[in-house]
């Protein structure tokens, strides 16, 4: 298959192009349904192969094509539309021709305050192409990375995946310029020579390449904490009762990390937060009281809080039947939005009013729509 490599448009990228589904070449298609029949073996339902299946694929072809899609349906009964939604939901997975090498710059905050973004300006320029975008020699496609994991060697490049750790705008323009050449490159941690994409797809595939063991595998930063400890004496607990068996030294495990009641964690929190006195016994049994870390004292250990006991009751008291006057109350505030032209708003306005004065009489509203009121009076000018 001929590859075009030159700049991916938006579009492109979620493409899969009539050239990506012509047939494999017989011998081709043997080896890789041999291969994903072991892949597809090693899960008790065949969909959960599909991750390193689109792997596989990429191992062979150099990205997700069209018709690996087809043989991984195929192989695990899916439809083609449930593999390309799982191949265009991860960013290991490429639906446009990839380069040999995959340079990612990590720009998440640490690796970025670090100096990430000035790594990432500088070699963008220097290839002369963007994010998710590939040499026109095929040797290099250039990702700009949320995050590599290796915050503690920040700022930190990849190739491949493997890691090369606390660079620079001049170390990566020189990484990818042997790249370019043709040159091995040896990354910080991990083998002695960083494999092409294809063959890191088919590692992550689930085929091994013998090369796990090959180059240091944790740097100096990962170590501190090993190395404090070493200055300190301490070690971890060891034998079975480090992490299982019946439980010795007056109820308490070694190796085990919560406080008992019966231990001097708990007796010196208690004689320093509680005051001497002693805890309810029932609150400690109520399965329902939550735990709170008071803070105080010497270990500031997670002490149980009691909770009060939840009441049902079962039949409420029942409201009495609202007075004339608590009535009239109810149901001017229910009306206290109605206008007062409304005739609700004008019943329930003068019901408020006869019950603040009594003596004033009834309304001389209408009482109801249906029932008209007494006739107004006029009075005569100079009457």
């Amino acid at each position: 298959m001929s590859h075009d490599f030159g700049l991916q448009t938006a579009s492109g990228h979620l493409t899969v192009s009539a050239e990506s589904k012509e047939s494999y070449p017989a011998d081709v298609e043997a080896r890789l349904r041999a291969d994903a029949a072991e892949v597809v073996a090693r899960y008790p339902h065949k969909r959960s192969a599909l991750l390193p299946l689109l792997h596989l694929v990429q191992s062979v072809d150099g990205y997700v094509t069209g018709r690996g899609i087809d043989v991984c349906a195929e192989l695990l009964e899916l439809t083609t539309a449930e593999v390309s939604g799982v191949s265009t939901f991860y960013t290991q997975y490429k639906r446009h021709p990839n380069g040999t090498y995959t340079v990612g710059v990590c720009i998440n905050t640490l690796c970025a305050v670090m100096g990430g973004d000035e790594i990432w300006d500088a070699v963008s320029a220097h290839l002369g192409i963007g994010h998710d975008e590939t040499t026109a020699d095929g040797t290099i496609t250039l990702e700009r990375i949320e995050c590599n994991a290796a915050c503690d060697f920040a700022p930190v490049v990849m190739t491949n995946w493997e890691f090369f750790d606390n660079q620079t705008p001049a170390s990566t323009i020189e990484l990818v310029d042997a790249l370019c050449a043709g040159r091995p490159v040896a990354p910080t941690r991990g083998p002695r020579q960083v494999g092409s994409f294809k063959e890191v797809s088919r590692v992550l595939a689930g085929f091994s390449d013998g090369l796990a063991d090959q180059g240091v595998g944790a740097g100096p930063a990962s170590l501190v904490g090993l190395t404090i400890a070493h200055e300190q004496g301490w070690t971890a607990p060891e034998g079975a009762s480090a992490t299982s068996g019946p439980a010795t030294d007056g109820g308490r495990t070694p190796g085990r990390t919560e406080v008992t009641q019966g231990s001097d964690e708990a007796k010196a929190d208690q004689s320093t937060t509680s005051g001497g006195d002693k805890a309810d016994p029932d609150a400690s049994n109520d399965a329902g009281a939550p735990v709170s870390s008071t803070g105080e004292g010497v270990s500031g250990v997670a002490r149980e809080v009691p909770s009060p006991k939840d009441t049902v009751d079962i039949e409420p008291p029942q409201e009495s039947e609202p007075t004339g006057v608590g009535r009239a109350a109810t149901v001017s505030a229910q009306t206290a939005s109605v206008p007062p032209t409304h005739a609700a708003g004008t019943e329930a306005a003068a019901a408020q009013d006869a019950a603040a004065d009594p003596a004033a009489g009834p309304a001389s509203g209408p009482a109801s729509d249906d029932e008209p009121g007494p006739a107004p009076t006029t009075k005569k000018k100079g009457s």
